[in-house]
């Protein structure tokens, strides 16, 4: 048996500022674009080297989603971003206005610091130490 997560929805104000934030701060790849009426799309992005999970920005359809824009987790940190290089990545983030909210620490399972994207969801930026090399699933 064989299952897996393929996307988790991000909701957003619009579809081209989420796009934008996504692929041109993060450096994601946008993997799909598609319209599907009017109002809606099918957006996926990944960030570069992703073989599991991406993100699908929904686009609020009406007000009770609106307000759950940027505070999906009740302020927690909502998700992780894995690297194998946290310094080159936390600096490019950096250069790139990213705000990060906590610096850099360093944790028994590796280096962390949480940053905001562009609604104020939060980010793990994380790179597992040695030991657990095995939270990333090949």
């Amino acid at each position: 048996m064989y299952q897996r997560i393929a996307h988790i929805a991000l909701v957003v104000k619009d579809y081209d500022e989420a796009i934008d934030f996504y692929t041109n701060t993060l450096g994601f790849k946008l993997l799909e674009d598609t319209y599907l009426d009017d109002e809606k799309r099918w957006v996926i992005v990944a960030p570069p080297g992703a073989k599991e999970c991406t993100l699908l920005l929904a686009k609020a359809a009406n007000e009770e989603q609106a307000r759950s824009i940027g505070n999906q987790t009740g302020g927690r940190v909502f998700l992780f971003l894995f690297t194998d290089d946290f310094e080159r990545d936390y600096e490019k983030l950096k250069a790139k206005k990213v705000q990060f909210v906590r610096p850099p620490q360093e944790f028994p399972y590796g280096k962390v610091a949480v940053f905001e994207d562009l609604y104020g969801n939060l980010w793990d930026l994380l790179e597992p130490n040695e030991n657990n090399k095995g939270l990333i699933i090949d």
